[in-house]
């Protein structure tokens, strides 16, 4: 099962391959993806991604994970977050939005077992 690629991403706006809804925020992963919802976590710009934000895409069995700051890299990724990935074997990629959305293809189109999360604003 392969993941979805991002098909377009404008400020606030993200659009999945095969899927009819849009997003402001999301996670993606081999076979789907869904709103990524920071108030199910607490998360905000600071202290930044949290790795309770994480674990749904990486129990996929993802081997990489990207991580889009947002399109001014405002969102943190505070090392605690850094460490829970890596200590669970998964590489991890952190970029702004645009550049992590461009790897991210770039991985799907390689056929690579891939998950990110991406914010779409600041």
């Amino acid at each position: 099962m392969s993941s979805p690629e991002i098909a377009s991403l404008s400020w606030g706006h993200m659009k999945v391959k095969g899927c009819s809804s849009s997003y402001k925020d999301c996670k993606v992963w081999p076979g789907g993806s869904r709103a990524w919802d920071w108030r199910e976590t607490g998360t905000d710009h600071h202290p930044g991604v949290q790795p309770a934000d994480l674990e749904e895409v990486l129990q996929k069995g993802v081997a990489t994970l990207v991580i889009g700051r947002g399109m001014s890299e405002a969102l943190q990724v505070p090392s605690s977050t850094v460490d829970f990935v890596i200590q669970r074997g998964v590489e991890l990629i952190v970029l702004q939005t645009e550049k992590a959305i461009t790897e991210y293809n770039n991985l799907v189109g390689q056929g690579a077992k891939v998950g990110g999360i991406f914010h779409s604003t600041c």
